[in-house]
């Protein structure tokens, strides 16, 4: 498991590409996704989770669908038009900024 430090930047890219790469998700289904795709490295808590959607919802970046499954409420959330389009952002952010830490961490792969 990687520390809170260092996930905490990250885990908003992370929930906006599970998103992109499917129509709508729930709660567990993201925690469990991120879990089993980063082989269990990535350990999503509800307590991190949660405000985060919430904050993606309140900027119109995220819309919610609720639905019923075996008698219990499910909110589904997905990304919106705005999502979709901050999503690409974001993620373009990330991969040039885990580039620039490569850089600076291993120079002599970087220049090749």
């Amino acid at each position: 498991m990687y520390s809170k430090e260092l996930l905490k930047g990250t885990l908003k890219p992370i929930i906006l590409q599970l998103l992109s790469e499917n129509e709508q998700m729930y709660g567990y289904e993201i925690v469990q996704a991120v879990k089993s795709r980063s082989g269990d490295k990535i350990i999503i808590k509800e307590g991190s989770l949660y405000p985060i959607l919430h904050s993606l919802k309140a900027e119109g970046v995220l819309k919610t669908q609720t639905q019923v499954v075996a008698n219990r409420t499910r909110k589904y959330y997905s990304l919106s038009a705005k999502g979709k389009k901050k999503s690409r952002e974001i993620l373009a952010e990330l991969e040039d900024f885990i580039g620039t830490v490569q850089n600076i961490i291993n120079p002599q792969t970087s220049l090749s």
